[in-house]
């Protein structure tokens, strides 16, 4: 059988190889006095609150299931709408937001609807792995810039001026990012979007992590940008983490007004629609009652951060730049790999993780993932577990290490 090209230069994506691995593991040690801990995914460990699995209940028990238009319910686009308002101060139509298949689906229409084969986008170098994939299956060339602590690893339009070339067609950018959780500053954005809007170019930003920031500098959207810049910005966003409806699917894009219905002819024969049942239950995702939630769980999650990243810190475990927002530290193990029997140089972080597994039954990511510049240093922890968990986490950690 002949294998396409495009599924040819799709890598395999290492952290599921990774959690395979955990998994099985974790299974011969559910009995022991150390049963796995899994650092290893971004999946919060708060699932949806109680208005929102009573609204899928309710969709379910008054038989609202049939398909609904492929850019999605129009009560949903509208309090999305509404949530950009009021959290961010942001102008956004409900006609310009699509409700997709998770986030997933939304970088998968944005990346059919503007890349042609032959373009290049720039991104930063470490940045969430999928991203790139998405641009490599529209016959796009994902081009990785590899940037610096100093730089928040975030582009810089300074990097992204040097990088444009003829074949550029714009920038993917992630803000808050996985896997560093750091975010773009409001002005470098700006400078950026300016800059590649001059050349006739696309800036797509992946906002899946925006509800979890913690720093008033950086907790702004895109999308927000004054003088009309926000209106050409292309924004993906996602029910999963801020929301926590992970295995819900359930995402949206934010396009310019004159992409929207291109966009929704795509959407229209590829997916026909998002799930109907989590529309729904994502309606009341918006009433105060579960945005108070959401609020306390983010207050939990930046408690997770204060305590893990200074822990990690003080282990030798050094992570460069503290996280602003998303429930990631990427830490440069390089300096304590030795003390597992690894060898930086060799086999860096791919095995310091397995070597953790094994040693500690503690499941985290290597940098491997993340991209090409020095991921051998780089293990990604997730700070998504409960706060016993983490705790347990760094006493396991500490028993290795010290």
């Amino acid at each position: 059988m002949r294998i396409a090209r495009r599924a040819q230069r799709i890598e395999p994506f290492y952290v599921m190889e990774v959690a395979k691995a955990a998994a099985a593991m974790a299974k011969e040690v559910a009995h022991t006095a150390q049963p796995m801990i899994f650092l290893n995914i971004g999946e919060p460990d708060f699932t949806a609150p109680p208005l929102v699995q009573q609204a899928a209940a309710r969709a379910i028990q008054d038989g609202n299931t049939q398909y609904t238009q492929a850019t999605g319910l129009q009560p949903l686009r509208e309090r999305i709408s509404d949530w950009y308002a009021t959290r961010f101060q942001a102008e956004v139509a409900p006609s310009c937001i699509i409700i997709t298949a998770g986030a997933s689906a939304a970088l998968q229409l944005a990346c059919l609807a503007l890349i042609e084969a032959g373009d290049e986008i720039l991104m930063p170098d470490p940045s969430y792995p999928c991203n790139r994939h998405f641009v490599s299956a529209a016959e796009g060339t994902a081009v990785l810039l590899p940037t610096t602590a100093a730089e928040r690893f975030q582009l810089s339009r300074a990097k992204v001026e040097a990088a444009w070339t003829e074949k550029t067609r714009g920038v993917l950018l992630a803000s808050p990012s996985n896997p560093t959780g750091t975010s773009i500053a409001p002005e470098e954005l700006r400078s950026i979007h300016e800059f590649v809007h001059s050349r006739g170019g696309i800036t797509l930003i992946d906002e899946i992590y925006l509800g979890l920031s913690y720093e008033e500098h950086f907790g702004h959207t895109a999308l927000a940008m004054g003088d009309g810049l926000g209106e050409s910005i292309v924004s993906i966003n996602s029910f999963s983490k801020y929301f926590n409806m992970t295995g819900w699917r359930l995402g949206w894009l934010v396009v310019p007004e004159a992409l929207a219905p291109v966009v929704e002819r795509i959407a229209q024969n590829l997916f026909i629609c998002a799930s109907t049942i989590a529309q729904h239950a994502a309606l009341a995702c918006f009433e105060a009652e579960s945005l108070a939630e959401y609020e306390r769980r983010r207050a939990e999650f930046k408690a997770r951060r204060d305590y893990f990243i200074p822990e990690l810190n003080r282990l030798g475990l050094t992570v460069p730049v503290m996280p602003d927002g998303a429930f990631y530290a990427y830490a440069d193990c390089s300096a304590v790999a030795h003390k597992l029997g690894v060898d930086p140089a060799k086999g860096g972080s791919w095995e310091f993780a397995f070597e953790l597994m094994k040693r500690a039954h503690l499941a985290v990511t290597p940098g491997r993932d993340f991209g090409t510049d020095a991921p051998e240093r780089y293990i990604r922890f997730s700070t998504a577990s409960s706060m016993a968990e983490l705790k347990e986490a760094v006493a396991r950690l500490e028993a290795v290490l010290g």
